[in-house]
C-alpha cells in the first residue's frame, strides 16, 4: 500500500526530532564543564575515600623522604 505524502512528511519530521533529541542528549554528555565537574567530583570522592587517603600519605611520605635525603646529602658534602 503506498504511502501518502502526509505520511512520508510525519515520517520524515518524526525522524528530525528523533535526531534532534540524540544530538542534544550527546551535546550534554560531552560538554567540558559537565564532564570537568563530572571528574572533579571524583576525583574528590575518592581523596576522601579510604584508599585515596592512603595514597596521598604514601606519596606525602615519598616526598619526605626524598627531600629529607637530598638534604642529609647536601649537608654531608659540605
Amino acid at each position: 500500500m503506498p504511502r501518502s505524502p502526509e505520511q512520508i512528511q510525519q515520517e520524515i519530521d518524526a525522524a528530525r526530532e528523533s535526531l534532534a533529541a540524540t544530538l542534544d542528549d550527546l551535546a550534554f554528555r560531552t560538554s567540558p564543564q559537565r564532564l570537568k565537574a563530572q571528574g572533579v567530583a571524583k576525583a574528590q570522592a575518592f581523596l576522601q575515600s579510604p584508599p585515596g587517603i592512603a595514597v596521598v600519605s604514601g606519596v606525602g611520605l615519598l616526598v619526605t623522604f626524598v627531600v629529607t635525603r637530598k638534604i642529609v646529602k647536601a649537608v654531608r658534602r659540605r
